[in-house]
């Protein structure tokens, strides 16, 4: 492997800023594995290889003060294909949006290239983020880089596959239950889900609007810090942005002092090695001065029950939109209501219309108090919950997942078993608090991770734990893509 693909991104800025390595010579290693890797692991939907390199070729024309003005000079990324760009094709993974072209950018990429990062092209995901695998894409599934037999994880697999296997230095992805953190932790790589509201939606083709919130991907915790202080900030075009200022980016790595949560109990189904591997951590991060406490997450099954009836519920209003008509590809048919319905049928994906027809009946006429009005209780114990454990704890240390990578097609017939996946994930999303996932080495040949969660806008605190948790594991190696795939 190319010595540029081993860089960092902060040590790939530092190698562009001083010359000893071109934005076009990086970009240039980029596409070259992308070439010969994507078309096996189909890890991204489309390739910007022109945009690309005339940006880099741009950014090599710039002087040295104007390079060391951009903190993400020369950085090499890949989107999430439900984030609008004004160049390529956004499709969510999905045919209804097949050949759809954004007529602008998110405020994320905006906020990306204004920094000097250049977009490679658009990442895999489940159809409009739903799913755990990265197997609903409508454009067929992505996979693992580290045994192509298995899943990247979803929704944002293609996110955290580019960075895994070097055809990007960083991602962006969306997190709606736990889409960013999942996928990282079964890839090997950092995820975080930033506080609801840190980073702006405006771009983000809607999911479930009060869960979904845009993050990075990277292969360590500092370089998860600078893109975050670039991403994160106010943003007029998004109502739920928070007017607070991006977060301060240290090198602090000390857990001396702090009171970590770790968890009394597991329920049933976490695998061994899950558990084994946290311990292990923990035990670690109490010998370098952390005070550990035994806490009780909220009931992880009461979130994840609370979670499907209000995203399929907030889905079902933000996919009404594509309907052959005011969005989406068209079916023709005879009529206003048969043209919705060959529309529908033929664009939207199996899971999607699961969740649809799921939310919309949550939503019925005799059902809302029933499902919709008691899930939100749920979620509002939920945050009350956490809101008491904060007040015993600085932050909390637990699985991301409680399972490694799984077979691909070993949970499609089995939709409860696919959503377990997200046990330790969706509550973070309906307390509305960040959480980021640190890859802390291989076992059997599969990457591990481990989660920390904190208050709101604790992101700078995250990372501190996260740097120790780093510290303290194995470090994590470059898979061995195969060219052939699964094959």
């Amino acid at each position: 492997m190319s010595g540029l693909l081993d860089l960092t991104l902060t040590e790939a800025v530092r190698a562009t800023r001083s010359g000893s390595v071109s934005t076009s010579e990086l970009v240039s290693a980029y596409l070259s594995r992308i070439g010969r890797f994507n078309g096996p692991y189909h890890i991204l939907l489309e390739v910007l290889e022109e945009s690309a390199t005339q940006r880099a070729h741009e950014l090599d024309a710039l002087s040295a003060s104007e390079r060391d003005r951009l903190p993400l000079y020369g950085v090499p990324v890949a989107v999430k294909d439900n984030l609008v760009m004004d160049r390529g094709s956004t499709t969510a993974g999905s045919r209804i949006l097949e050949g759809y072209r954004a007529p602008y950018n998110a405020t994320v990429v905006e906020r990306l290239e204004r920094a000097g990062a250049i977009v490679l092209g658009k990442t895999n995901l489940d159809e409009f983020a739903m799913g755990s695998s990265t197997e609903h894409s409508a454009y067929g599934p992505t996979l693992n880089p580290w045994d192509p037999t298995r899943v990247p994880g979803g929704s944002s697999g293609g996110s955290a596959a580019a960075v895994a296997g070097r055809l990007s230095l960083a991602a962006l992805g969306s997190d709606t239950g736990g889409s960013i953190r999942q996928p990282a932790a079964y890839c090997g790589v950092v995820g975080l889900l930033p506080t609801y509201g840190r980073v702006s939606r405006y771009g983000l083709i809607a999911f479930a609007s009060s869960l979904d919130q845009v993050g990075p991907i990277t292969r360590t915790v500092d370089d998860a810090a600078v893109l975050l202080r670039v991403m994160a900030g106010f943003d007029p075009r998004d109502q739920t942005s928070l007017r607070e200022p991006p977060p301060d980016v240290s090198d602090e790595a000390s857990v001396r002092g702090l009171r970590l949560g770790i968890l009394s109990s597991y329920p049933e189904g976490v695998d061994p090695v899950v558990r084994a591997t946290l311990d292990h951590m923990t035990r670690a991060l109490a010998d370098a001065g952390a005070r550990l406490v035994s806490v009780d997450l909220p009931d992880p099954t009461r979130a994840l029950a609370a979670y499907y009836v209000i995203a399929p519920a907030e889905a079902s209003s933000n996919l009404s939109r594509y309907d052959g008509v005011r969005y989406g590809k068209r079916k023709e048919a005879e009529g206003l209501y048969a043209l919705y319905d060959e529309t529908r049928a033929a664009g939207f994906g199996p899971e999607v219309k699961n969740r649809i027809m799921l939310g919309t009946f949550a939503l019925s006429a005799g059902y809302y108090d029933a499902y919709y009005g008691r899930a939100t209780a749920v979620r509002k114990a939920i945050a009350d919950g956490y809101d008491r454990i904060f007040e015993r704890v600085d932050a909390i240390v637990c699985p991301t997942t409680p399972d490694r990578p799984f077979p691909l097609g070993e949970r499609l017939s089995d939709p409860w078993r696919m959503y377990l996946s997200d046990l330790y994930t969706v509550s973070l999303n309906l307390a509305g608090l960040p959480g980021l996932s640190v890859p802390v080495g291989l076992q059997e040949g599969l990457p591990t991770a481990v989660q920390v969660v904190g208050p709101r806008l604790s992101e700078p605190l995250l990372f501190r734990i996260g740097r120790a948790i780093e510290r303290a594991a194995a470090p994590m190696p470059a898979p061995d893509l195969k060219e052939g795939g699964a094959a």
